[in-house]
């Protein structure tokens, strides 16, 4: 067992990572000691195994089958990684919103998982973490109210029950400012999503990992990292199935790495969240490791961005699966046995001295087939993160690090290294255009989003009444 104390409140103004040949898998500038002697960053890749439960009804009738199949799962994919001889293994409990709204739900599954890890850790000797989630259920009322109420109570009290059960790494997916980001998106609203990203989310994003660092403080759980999840894959799904443009997308993708570096600034140490794809901008800026997923998540959805997601990770996740059954044998041990192989390759290259080399193979096979994996290369990825430092303040690092990405995509498109069809090039010099005429007050944005989307948030939320 390992105690962390969260790091102290820092505002990078500066790489950790300047030279892209440094951003690679498997090393961060400061691995992190957690759980049962796991050195995540250090080195080696490891799994994260992600799982969760199939189609089935949470509550008071269902919970001894519920408890059955988190203690199915876990002795499934113990005794695949064991049987494997991985070098070490995180679990990650995404809690269901009802084990959430329930707190002791959530502790319990908590307990039941990190017994499991002590004794294999005990057995065998395996290193081993568990991540625990908790679902940010702070958005169930209309606007959400996320510094205060019920919601935010049993929120708060899941984390200290998951901590008290023995939760090594904490994390949450937040939701601050997706109330307007959801609707500025699906209208390609580009001031609206900034003031989304670069005004509302950053104010919560410091405000709630303020909190979550603070109850990690003095005990063995470590505050590991957010995600953007629903904000820029949300963007990247619509994208999937034509309902925006790809190009808006990967704009996306790059300026919501700013409210995610807020939780470091606050004292979160990592490793980031698997489906924060903003992962490798982190990285560069913190020198924290980092969780990624990609090919090995399609159990949970498809995306142009399967290899080129592995180039930096120093966890390599398959975002979740559900216990159903499959030829082999249930869907979260063969995922387990998926993720240990992807692990193996990366980590015989860096002991083998090619780990630049696979880098580079998983980068330049998915770089410039979408513009989305475009934003993602070391190369990408180190420039958007040096406009990220080099701006004061989160909405100008958010304006700072779509401008990147969009020039990124325009120097590409015209060395001919992609064709983007004429709609994306539309959708690009609109934007282009669009972030160029953004106010570079935060205030006088607020003051002009107040009339436009003043009906879906609570100022109070924000800081801002």
């Amino acid at each position: 067992m390992t105690t962390n104390a969260p790091a102290p409140c820092e505002v990078w103004n500066r790489l950790t990572i300047g030279d892209p040949d440094e951003l690679i898998f498997g090393r961060a500038p400061r691995p992190l000691r957690c759980g049962f002697d796991l050195t995540i960053g250090g080195g080696e890749v490891y799994p994260e195994v992600n799982f969760t439960l199939p189609a089935i009804a949470i509550n008071g009738e269902t919970w001894v089958q519920v408890v059955a199949h988190y203690q199915e799962m876990a002795t499934q994919i113990l005794r695949r990684i064991t049987a494997l001889d991985a070098p070490g293994v995180v679990l990650e409990f995404e809690l269901l919103p009802a084990m959430t709204d329930r707190p002791e739900w959530g502790a319990e599954i908590t307990a039941l998982l990190h017994r499991h890890l002590e004794q294999a850790h005990a057995k065998s000797g395996l290193r081993s973490a568990l991540r625990v989630t908790p679902t940010d259920i702070r958005d169930q009322f209309k606007p959400p109210m996320l510094r205060k109420g019920e919601p935010w109570e049993k929120l708060k009290r899941s984390f200290e029950l998951c901590i008290q059960a023995g939760a090594d790494i904490i994390s949450i997916e937040s939701v601050g400012g997706k109330e307007v980001h959801d609707q500025a998106l699906m209208y390609g609203d580009i001031r609206g999503i900034f003031f989304a990203l670069g005004v509302l989310a950053p104010r919560d994003m410091s405000w709630l990992w303020g909190q979550i660092v603070e109850l990690c403080r003095g005990t063995r759980a470590v505050p590991g990292g957010d995600s953007a999840c629903g904000f820029a894959n949300t963007a990247m799904q619509l994208a999937h199935q034509k309902m925006l443009p790809e190009v808006l997308a990967a704009m996306v993708r790059a300026a919501a790495a700013v409210r995610s570096l807020a939780a470091f600034e606050q004292g979160a140490v990592g490793p980031s969240k698997d489906c924060a794809y903003e992962g490798p901008i982190l990285k560069a800026i913190t020198g924290c490791p980092i969780a990624m997923e990609g090919k090995s998540a399609t159990c949970a959805h498809f995306s142009p961005v399967g290899n080129i997601a592995a180039a930096a990770c120093d966890l390599w996740s398959n975002e979740s699966v559900q216990n159903v059954r499959l030829l082999s044998g249930n869907a979260p041990e063969a995922f387990a046995e998926l993720l240990a192989y992807d692990c193996r390759l990366m980590n015989t290259a860096a002991r083998r001295g090619g780990a630049r080399m696979l880098r580079d193979w998983l980068s330049e096979s998915d770089e410039w087939r979408s513009p989305q994996a475009a934003v993602l290369s070391p190369e990408a990825t180190v420039r958007i993160a040096s406009a990220i430092v080099s701006a004061s303040g989160a909405y100008a690092r958010t304006i700072a690090a779509a401008r990147e990405a969009l020039a990124i995509l325009r120097e590409g498109a015209a060395a001919g290294h992609w064709t983007p069809p004429a709609s994306e090039r539309q959708w690009l010099d609109r934007m282009i255009a669009a972030v160029a005429d953004l106010p570079t007050s935060e205030d006088e944005l607020l003051a002009e989003m107040r009339d436009t989307y003043g009906a879906l948030f609570d100022p109070s939320s924000y800081g801002l009444a």
